[in-house]
């Protein structure tokens, strides 16, 4: 295992990922300010754990399990099991193979069931890519997975979502 370079310099790293752990935090949260807590307080404990760092995974990996760590801290201390709202839709129009909305006619509230009812995985990466834009290589670091992974898991969950909305028509 290699050990944190010393050379690295935690100024250019907090540059560099500052925008990473912001979304990876938003769109856990939806909440702009508080995201931009948590990703402060992300930052200060890298710095203080910067030693521990072994290079098992990325840099930007690592930083984010830092965030999610923290993220469920304050989500314990104020009882909260999940304080994630979605846009209106399941929408991604900017996605690279032209993906559009999936059913704009259906109800938020059936929308939020069903992802609320997908797997752990897949609820995480519709969420990452509709709430915080990540791209899916983005998803796949860190979720530690490659970014075909993280298009295949959004496409099939997309797919399950269909398949359970059109039951409400």
């Amino acid at each position: 295992m290699e050990k944190y370079d010393k050379s690295i310099d935690m100024d250019s790293v907090y540059r560099e990922y500052e925008k990473l752990v912001y979304r990876f935090l938003y769109s856990h949260t939806h909440d702009a300010e508080w995201s931009q807590e948590l990703m402060q307080e992300t930052f200060l404990r890298a710095v203080n754990s910067i030693s521990r760092y072994d290079g098992t995974c990325k840099l930007s990996v690592w930083l984010c399990q830092i965030a999610k760590h923290i993220l469920y801290q304050e989500l314990r201390k104020k009882k909260q099991i999940e304080t994630v709202e979605l846009v209106d839709y399941l929408t991604d129009d900017s996605a690279p193979n032209g993906e559009t909305s999936i059913l704009k006619q259906e109800s938020k509230i059936e929308l939020y069931r069903e992802i609320h009812l997908l797997p752990e995985r897949e609820r995480e990466v519709v969420l990452y890519r509709i709430t915080g834009e990540l791209s899916f290589r983005e998803i796949g670091e860190i979720l530690g997975k490659s970014e075909n992974w993280s298009r295949t898991v959004f496409y099939r969950a997309k797919q399950k979502i269909r398949e359970e909305l059109k039951k409400y028509e």
